[in-house]
């Protein structure tokens, strides 16, 4: 049956969602291994500041692999929201708005990796500040954006903990198994997110939160895009 306000398909809407979700588990992968991860020593300021001006290419492919997440985010929410609201319309909706609302948040703290370069590559900064001064002014962005991140994940928690509960009750819409997988991801995304403000020693537990959240959001989040891209066909069957 297709959908009466645009003519398209169930089947569609599940190819927009698998195909979004799949590129931005890439496009994230590359930003927070290549740039987070391989570029930002958190404990060294003059190293970071270094590795930024050394790759400044990748550091702004990086940013614009975000962006595209951003935009990707929208697309999923919207995909998402019809595909669930069949099951129930008010939560898919709310769902919807979860990730939203992670979108708006993960999308200002991104704006501050954009007075990054300037501050390391303007001249003018010299007069006013030491190379000391800027490098932990960089820190401070940096540090910004990851807790502004951190806040935006337990939005990102509630969608998926509001899309998990949706596929388990739609009665094989999605099967139940991916559901389930995505409820422990939105509490293991939650949980992480409390315990960096919460712990002073999050560092020494970071592995074991990195398991929590990465080992059932992987297994979740990819077999939702995979199911949707190969048997999304399947969703045709309850409209």
């Amino acid at each position: 049956m297709t959908n009466l306000n645009t003519g398209a398909s169930p089947l569609y809407y599940a190819r927009v969602a698998g195909f979004g979700l799949l590129l931005m588990a890439i496009l994230a992968m590359f930003s927070n291994f290549s740039v987070l991860e391989g570029l930002i020593i958190p404990d060294d300021a003059a190293k970071t500041a270094s590795n930024i001006i050394a790759n400044e290419m990748l550091f702004r492919s990086g940013l614009i692999s975000f962006v595209i997440v951003l935009i990707l985010d929208v697309l999923v929410a919207w995909a998402l929201y019809v595909l669930l609201k069949p099951v129930n319309k008010n939560l898919a909706m709310l769902a919807a708005c979860f990730r939203l609302v992670y979108t708006a948040i993960f999308g200002i703290a991104l704006s501050n990796f954009l007075s990054v370069l300037p501050l390391l590559s303007g001249a003018e900064y010299l007069t006013v500040f030491t190379k000391d001064q800027l490098h932990a002014q960089v820190m401070l962005l940096i540090d910004a954006f990851n807790n502004g991140w951190l806040i935006g994940l337990v939005f990102f928690g509630c969608h998926l903990l509001v899309v998990g509960y949706l596929i388990i009750k739609s009665g094989g819409y999605i099967p139940r198994i991916i559901g389930i997988f995505l409820i422990l991801a939105s509490a293991g995304y939650v949980i992480d997110s409390i315990a960096h403000f919460l712990l002073p020693n999050y560092t020494d537990y970071k592995t074991i939160f990195l398991l929590i959240v990465a080992v059932p959001g992987v297994i979740g989040e990819l077999s939702l895009a995979f199911w949707l891209l190969i048997k999304g066909v399947k969703v045709q069957q309850r409209q």
